[in-house]
């Protein structure tokens, strides 16, 4: 089984492989403006799988699909060719969530602006229940008495438990 970081390796060629003959060789006039996003490659290098976007309608994702399918075999064996590993891995081609999640992650944002306004208008008309300031401050002098007062332990004792000193 090989590491890791050969994967990884493996993947990146694969990635660039791909695109470059995407952009060059491939002349499937279904084909759109695909974009390789990611190439993940099993552990024993024997499988990848190539994510993908297409810029466009459902159309053009349609036809670049089914594109990709009738090149893949023209691809696998670019990518034997140029990376020279001992077995060529199969080649699958995913669409990427990518677009899909980004443009949920659009709406979720703006709903949330939106309510973010809709409570900060709410806030602008808002009005105190009683005082602005029902809490009494230092500067009160008849009621620094009666919170010293109401503080103040009416036995006397210094807060301490009985049978302990510090």
């Amino acid at each position: 089984m090989a590491d890791r970081a050969r994967a990884r390796k493996l993947a990146d060629a694969i990635q660039q492989i791909v695109a470059t003959m995407l952009d060059t060789r491939i002349k499937d006039p279904r084909l759109g403006f695909v974009t390789v996003t990611d190439v993940r490659v099993t552990g024993d290098l024997q499988h990848a799988t190539i994510f993908y976007t297409v810029l466009g309608s459902d159309e053009e994702r349609a036809g670049s699909a089914a594109a990709l399918a009738s090149a893949k075999g023209v691809i696998r064996s670019e990518v034997g060719r140029r990376t020279g590993v001992r077995l060529t891995p199969t080649l699958e081609f995913v669409p990427d969530a990518v677009p899909e999640t980004a443009a949920h992650l659009e709406e979720a944002l703006r709903s949330a602006a939106a309510r973010d306004a809709e409570l900060a208008q709410l806030r602008e008309n808002a009005q105190y229940a009683g005082d602005a300031d029902p809490y009494r401050t230092h500067e009160d002098a008849d009621g620094a008495d009666e919170i010293g007062a109401a503080t103040a332990d009416p036995a006397g004792t210094t807060g301490e438990e009985p049978g302990r000193s510090r």
